[in-house]
Order: C-alpha cells, then structure tokens, then sequence
C-alpha cells in the first residue's frame, strides 16, 4: 500500500457521484488521511458544496442522475478555473476525454482496473492536482504582486529574458515612444528605440545589462535617442531576478523620467542657439535700422522674400530703397510705439513683385531704433483677389439657366480665378455616354488643338476623372499614361470632375503651375460649378414635373368628364328598348354641354362599301351630306377608316395633311379639328361606326382612346342585346341553309377523321366545365367514332350515350365557344348540323328583326368556304311560343337529365337504356333520374293541355 501524499490530510475533497469505485475511494481517503471528504450525489448538490465552502479538489464519475459529469465540469468552470477537477469513468472513450479536455478538465481517469486496484493511483492523482493548483494559486499571488509593481503609472519597467531580449513592458514605458511595442518584443534591450535608432546599439545600455546578466545590480543614466517625438532622460536601474537554484531567469529593467531636470539645464545652454537659428529659418524677415534708414541689423532669412543675401541688402542703400518711401507716420509711430500690418509691395532680386504686411516698432538695440518685421501675404493676397472673383463667379451662375451657360461662365471667369488662361468644360451626355466640349477658351485650343468629344469608359484623362470622380493635377501632363493627345503644347493640366455633370479642364503650357494656393481655388470654382449645375437640374426636373403634373391634371379632368359622360351613356343604354333610340341617346349625350361639337352613328351598307348614316347629334352643318364616307383602310374619312380596318381611328389634327385628303378641308371649315372614330363590336360582329368631332386639336390621347373605344364595345353590347330581346318576341324568321368546307369546324374535323355521317339537332348544354352537344352517329361504329373525337385538341371528353350497331348518339365537352353560343348571343338559332367526310350543312333561323346579311357575315368570318344553298320565311307563332313556355318552365339539369335520356333511347319501345343505364351515365341515382323525368313529362304534359286550352275528345261510348 502507498503511503498518501500529506498535502491530502489538510484538503477538502469533494466526491460526486454513487459508483462503487467513489464510495471505495471515499472510504480509502478517510481511513488514509486527515482530508475533510464530502460525498454528494448529484450535480445540483455538488454545486451547492462548491459555493457555499472551499473546496480544494473534486472528483466526479461520468454518469450522474440525469445529467454527466461533463456537465457539472461545464457549471463548475463557469464559476471558477483554479478549483481542480477529475472525471473518472469505467467506460471512457476518445470523445468522452475530448469534450472533458475541451471543458478544462483538470485530470481525466479511465478505470480499467477493479476499483481496489486503482486506489492507490486514484489518491496520488488527487494529491498531484490539488498541490499543482496550489502552486498555481501561489504563482498567480506572486505575479499580482510583480503586477501591482510593473504597472506604477510612475516608473517605466522593462522585463527582460536571461539573454537581455525584451519579453514584457508596462504602460509609461509604452507611451515614451511610438513605435509599435508588440513588433520589437523579441529584440536585444540595447537595441530598442527607447535608447538607438534603428538598427544601432546604445553601448551603455548593453554594458549596464551585461551587468545584470552577470548577477550585478546596475545605474546609469541614458537620453533617448534624439529622433523621438518626446525626447527623455532616463535614470536606469537594473536588478537580475534569480530561482530556487540561484539562476538568473529574468532582468528587471525601471527607469525614471528626468527629462525635465535635464532640460533645464539643457535650454540654459541652447538658448542662444535657440534664438540664432529661429532667425535663420522663419519666413518673417526682421530688419534694425537708425532713425536714417541704415540697417543695423539684417535677418539672416532676408532670402526668403527678397532674393538678396544679409551683405547685398546693406548694399542696397537704405530700408526706403527696399521698402519705398513714405512707408509710415514718424510722430504717429512714435505716438503708439507699433504700428501693424502696414501693406506694400516690394521688388527681389529677380524683379518679382510681392506683397508685404510689415510691422514697425520702437527698439533700442545696438544702436538701432527702428524694428521692421516683414511677411510675404503675396499667396494670401493672390487667393483673396481669386475669392472675390469666384464670388462674383458664383453670383453669375445664380442667374445661369442652363448648362451651357454655367460652363461658359466658368471658362470666362478661369483667367480671374486661377491666372490661368487655357479651360474647359466638358459635360457628359447621358445617353450617348460621351463627354463633349461644351466650353473652352481660345488658349485651349491653341495650345492642344480641337477638343475632341470622348468615350465615357475611363480611358482618357477627361473620362478617367469622370468615371473615377478623381481630381487629377500634373505638373507635367506628358508623364501621364492616357494622354491622348502627344503632341499638346500644355504642360502643366488638372483634371476635376464635376459631379455627375462633366468635368472641368485647367492648364498652362508651364510645368509646375499648380501651387497649393491654385489646386485649392481650382477645386473651390469646381464645386461652386458643380452646385451651380445641380440646381439648374434640379429646376429643370422641377419644371419638367410641373408640366406633367399640369399635363395630368388636364388628363385626368378631361377623363373625369368622359367617365362622367360614359355613366350617363351607361344609364341610357339600360333603359333603351330599341336600336333607334340607342343610336340616337348616344348622339346626344356626346355632343350635350359643349363635350364634343358633333357625333354621328353609321352602317357599313356591304353593296356599296359605304357608311350611311342613321343618327346623329350636335353642329352637323350639312357635313354628311357632303361626304361620300367609303370603306377603305386609308386615305378617306375616319369613320370609313375604322368600317375599314375594325379600329379605333383617331386623328389628333385635322388640319396636318389638309392638302393630302379632301374631307379635312371640309371638317376644318366647320371647327372640326380632331376626330375619333370608334369601331362598335361585340363578339367580333360590327353594328356600326360612332364618330365623334371636336372643336380643339388634340382633344383626344391614348387614354381617351382607349376609354371611348371601351364605350363602343358597350354600345355594341346593348344593340346585340336589344336584337336578341327582339329575336325572342318574333315568330316570323327566316331559316337560311350554308355549306361549308372548313376543317376548323369541330364536326367537320370529327366526320373526316373518323369517315362518319354526324348531326346535330340542337340544343348546347352549357357549364362552368365547357359546352356539352349531343350529335348522332351514323356510318360508323360508334366506339371508333368515340376513339377519334377522344384525339381532337377541340373537344375535352367523349361521352357514349346510346349505341346500335354503326349508329349512336355521344356527347362531346368542347374546349372553345360553339357555333350555336355565337349565334345565340346574335339572336340567330342554330337549328341543324350534318357533317359528312366531304361536307357540312349548317341550318340557321333567323329571326325576322336580324339582318340576315349580319348572320351571313358572322358565318363568313367563322369559317372558309361557305356557300348560302337556301333561304325561306317560316311563321312558328304557336310553336314558338309553345316551345318558349316549356323551356320556360325546365330548370337546366332538368332539360339535361331529359335530353341524355331521349339521346340514350329510353322513350324507345324497346328501350335502348334503362333509366338506371341513363342515371349512372348522368352520374346521379336512378331515384333521382326518374323524379327529374316525371317533373318535365308533367311540365310538358302541363303547357300541352292546360296552358294551350287543347280540346279533349269525347270516349267513343259517349258518341
């Protein structure tokens, strides 16, 4: 048995878990040690141990009551780091240790033995991590005490490694320099810029950490080197730090800042120094004369504005032959003792002219009297002289209307603002993306040639400062990679893009003419250009939606009173009864209040391609009877135009092309200058041509177009209403018989494809799913018949009703409008329908309010080849009638379940179908199928005998 290690016997232990090998170890600690053992079950409890007492280790099994031992670890380490912990397990794994190492396990323990065996190891582990966290605790203690010395906000520290490399630095020793403290960690100390420039060594430093390094406490004090922002006297003091063993493992290096003692006397030494060369190197030139005019003293910087050296200025003659006469007032001088900010001008050795602000003052210095200061404002004066020149710039541009205008102002005012001659502006065309020329000066264009217009794609200068919104400044432009142009005479060019709007071009043919002074003014006329050029976009944008939003506005009145005019039209169209009054109600409300001047309704009359009138309102003036309105596409009267081509014509000037077609000469002379001609069509059958007059050009647009043409479909719809209202209360019509030989027709397609006879009695069942018709098959058997219609795009289901032999009856859902619905809303009957393999005959009734020639038309345009074969006048004033009351009184699915039933043969004798055959055909219970027949025999039955008051024989045996 091993003996325990004694750091266990004055330790809190805590167990967490019941696995035998804890209770075990549990009672091997208290029988072994001294250790306070705590044994707790769960993790919630071990948690609590934790908080409330120190602990000095813990010890957990993997598996806990509803949880792991990983996650008590995870709890335990967002509390503390230091508190050591073991995770044992019988059954570990590479990812159990993972995730436990991930989570800061402390020792990670996999029981392979019985737990008798591994108690020894068991106690040793706990005893080797408790003691490392103890060390650690004391490790941690000491380095706050290091800490608490190495942050003094008083003393800069440097910790150094045995072989004097800079390993640490504290905050005041980081703020003497400005380097970048993390990349010189590493370097030798001698060798840092706290003491050498770079790539130096400062030999005292080095020799005081040799001393160091030699186990020697080592002084000395050391300057910074003299290119540091802050330079600094240091005092340095060096101590080694030594381990257990005696080695050294560390030099502590602190410092104190003297600089301040150390510049005291320091600037007591340099101050004449000092003195002499501020005189030497400032811009203000100082000149000491005698009540004469004789210098007595001469800045040596005289240079700097005048040209001369200190010996030729004394050669000069006196300061009046420098500065001129009559610079000041003697008594006033000596009356304030300083007079400020004299202005004048002075001439330097090269013969250029400068402006001066001098100072004069009172002095009594080596024999001089007078103090003169003198500073160059030459610049200064230049920018003021540009600044009130730009502002007169800019109250130009306050008056400019257009882009142009901006641009040529700024090529005028250039010379003024930058003492440049040679400019441009170029402006960029949006559409054509290229930048143009829109203004230079004759400078300009001596000195490079024409201006060309460029590509907006940042290959030239021009459109590369453009494209990039990059100001661009060349003391010599020929250096420049994209100048176009090789052969210019301009050196010196700028480049400054002007928002979204151009750019401006500034040049001389000298190099080097672009001062900071002139790079400053040319971007100032720059952007007061460029505001400039805003606000006439944005005026003009604003103008612009101002004449939209007028445009609308008259738009949208004149809209409000056609929708006003088209409710009343509506109105009227309601409770018109005939086609006359239609007609005539439509003219009127036209023309009412002024609306339009005139308007008229016409018929295509077929025989002579001619538009007769038959209603009309307004100021007419005798002009229909002074057209001839024939049918064609063009060159003739708007309302032929329309009967011509089916649409809407207007002609927004009558007066354009006066000389070209006849009928304008005519309008104009009666105040007719705009026309619309409106086409009336339902159901792509023509009732006619409104056409309506105004007194204004351009009384109609596109939306007034498209609403009044809607209007013509309206009325189109009431006149084709009010024929079909008349075709039921008529009993006379005529039945008129067509052939055909058109493919497009769904029978035909059908007779051909399958090489049947087919025929159609009427009658179209109509529903949300299509339209259903009932058609008798002979020739053929019916099943093939089926077959073939099932192929057909035309026709959605094929539905066998009654079959014998090569004769049947299907019924067919088609997938477009049949003939007889197209009929129907005309108020025509399709009566019949035999197609064969070679021919149709169509069987249509007319009623006697139709125009057959309309019917005739409708089939005409439906299908090709059609011939009229007959025609005769038919009176079915009692059948008619009798047949509406009946259909009258049938629901639709009543009429459907009898028409199947009939097709199906059930009213045969023998019946072909039963009514159970017909029901499930009609997919409803045979109950339902036999009500539904009882209820129409009895309605049939009814409007036979008792609504028609039919006499009834008397019995034979009453005889």
């Amino acid at each position: 048995m091993a003996a325990s290690p004694p750091i266990l016997d004055s330790s809190t232990v805590l167990l967490v878990g019941m696995n035998d090998w804890l209770t075990q170890f549990a009672t091997t600690l208290k029988r072994r040690t001294d250790a306070n053992v705590q044994h707790v079950r769960t993790k919630t409890e071990a948690i609590g141990v934790v908080r409330k007492q120190p602990t000095d280790c813990l010890i957990s099994e993997y598996a806990l009551d509803e949880t792991t031992g990983l996650d008590l670890l995870r709890e335990i380490r967002e509390e503390t780091s230091a508190l050591p912990v073991l995770l044992g397990t019988t059954t570990g794994s590479e990812a159990i240790a993972s995730e436990a190492i991930e989570a800061g396990v402390t020792d990670y323990i996999v029981l392979s033995d019985p737990a008798a065996q591994m108690t020894d190891e068991l106690t040793e582990r706990t005893g080797r991590a408790i003691r490392a966290a103890q060390q650690s605790a004391t490790t941690r203690e000491k380095a706050r005490q290091f800490d608490a010395m190495f942050n003094d906000s008083r003393t800069a520290t440097w910790v150094l490694d045995p072989e004097g490399v800079l390993a640490r630095v504290n905050e005041t020793a980081r703020e003497m320099v400005d380097d970048d403290i993390d990349t010189i960690i590493g370097e030798p100390f001698w060798t840092l810029p706290w003491w050498s420039q770079a790539g130096a060594t400062n030999t005292d430093v080095h020799q005081l950490v040799e001393k160091a390094l030699n186990g020697s406490f080592g002084k000395a004090v050391v300057p910074q080197p003299p290119e540091a922002d802050e330079q600094r006297v240091i005092d340095l003091s060096v101590r080694p730090v030594e381990n257990e063993s005696g080695d050294i493992v560390s030099i502590v290096v602190e410092g104190v800042d003297i600089t301040e003692r150390v510049d005291l006397e320091r600037n007591l030494r340099q101050s004449e120094e000092l003195h002499r060369v501020t005189l030497n190197n400032m811009t203000d030139t100082v000149l000491i004369t005698d009540e004469d005019g004789e210098y007595t003293y001469v800045c040596p910087n005289a240079h700097f504005i005048f040209g001369y050296t200190v010996d030729e200025i004394r050669g000069l003659g006196t300061i009046n032959d420098l500065l001129g006469e009559d610079l000041f007032d003697r008594e006033e001088l000596a009356e304030d003792g300083v007079l400020k900010n004299i202005e004048t001008t002075a001439t330097d050795k090269a013969g250029r002219e400068h402006t001066l602000l001098v100072n004069v003052r009172e002095v009594s210095i080596q024999d001089g009297t007078l103090l003169f200061s003198c500073r160059e404002i030459t610049k200064r004066k230049q920018r003021e002289e540009a600044l009130a020149t730009l502002h007169e710039t800019a109250r130009d541009f306050l008056y400019a209307e257009t882009h142009q205008e901006i641009a040529q102002h700024v090529v005028d005012d250039t010379p003024g603002v930058l003492n440049l001659d040679a400019s441009a502006v170029y402006l960029f065309d949006g559409e054509a993306n290229t930048l143009g020329p829109t203004a230079h000066s004759t400078t300009l264009t001596d000195l490079n040639g024409p201006l060309p217009t460029v590509h907006a794609d940042g290959e030239t200068l021009p459109s590369y400062s453009f494209v990039e919104d990059e100001a661009l400044f060349f003391d010599d432009v020929h250096d420049a990679d994209r100048l176009e142009n090789r052969a210019t005479d301009l050196r010196s060019v700028a480049y400054i893009p002007l928002g979204n709007h151009g750019v401006f071009v500034v040049g001389s043919d000298q190099i080097g003419a672009f001062d900071e002074v002139t790079r400053e003014l040319a971007d100032l006329l720059a952007a007061t250009a460029e505001a400039a050029l805003n606000r006439v976009t944005r005026e003009s944008q604003l103008r612009e939606q101002d004449r939209k939003l007028q445009t609308q506005n008259k738009q949208l009145s004149a809209l409000n009173r056609i929708n006003e005019m088209i409710r009343e039209i509506d109105q009227a169209l309601v409770q018109a009864e005939t086609r006359e009054e239609i007609d005539h109600t439509v003219c009127e409300l036209l023309t009412a209040d002024d609306r339009f001047r005139f308007a008229w309704i016409g018929t295509n009359d077929p025989t002579t391609d001619i538009i007769d009138p038959r209603a009309w309102a307004g100021d007419e003036q005798g002009y229909l009877d002074s057209q001839s309105f024939a049918v064609r596409a063009a060159g003739t009267e708007p309302a032929g135009q329309t009967a011509a081509t089916g649409d809407v014509t207007m002609v927004t000037n009558v007066a354009a092309g006066l000389r070209d077609e006849a009928w304008r000469k005519d309008a104009i002379s009666r105040d007719y200058l705009s026309v619309l001609s409106i086409p009336l069509v339902y159901n792509d059958l023509m009732h006619g041509v409104l056409t309506v007059y105004a007194p204004a050009q351009h009384a109609f647009d596109e939306t007034a177009k498209a609403v009044l043409g809607e209007l013509g479909e309206t009325i189109a719809s009431a006149l084709s209403a009010i024929e079909r209202k008349n075709a039921l209360l008529s009993t006379s019509m005529t039945r008129v018989e067509f052939t055909i030989e058109d493919p497009k027709f769904v029978l035909s397609r059908l007779a051909q494809d399958a090489e049947c006879t087919l025929s159609y009695q009427g009658g179209v069942q109509q529903s949300t799913e299509g339209s259903y018709v009932f058609v008798t098959v002979e020739d053929r058997v019916v099943n093939d018949v089926a077959d073939a219609a099932s192929q057909l795009v035309g026709i959605d289901e094929v539905q066998q009703i009654s079959a014998d032999g090569e004769e049947g009856v299907l019924r067919l859902r088609l997938t477009q409008p049949f003939l007889a619905l197209e009929l129907a809303d005309h108020g025509a009957v399709f009566r019949e329908a035999t197609a064969n393999p070679t021919t149709t005959t169509l069987i249509i009734d007319i009623p006697e309010s139709i125009d057959v020639r309309t019917i005739t038309q409708l089939v005409r345009e439906t299908f090709a080849g059609v011939e009229l074969r007959a025609k005769q006048t038919l009176d079915q004033t009692a059948e008619h009638n009798l047949y509406s009351e009946f259909l009258d009184s049938v629901t639709e699915r009543q009429l459907e379940v009898l028409q199947t039933a009939y097709y199906s043969g059930f009213f045969e004798s023998p019946r072909e179908n039963t009514g159970e055959e017909v029901a499930e055909t009609l997919g409803i219970s045979p109950p339902a199928f036999y009500q539904h027949a009882r209820t129409v025999q009895r309605k049939l039955f009814t409007t036979l005998f008792e609504g028609n008051n039919l006499p009834v024989p008397a019995p034979a045996d009453m005889v």
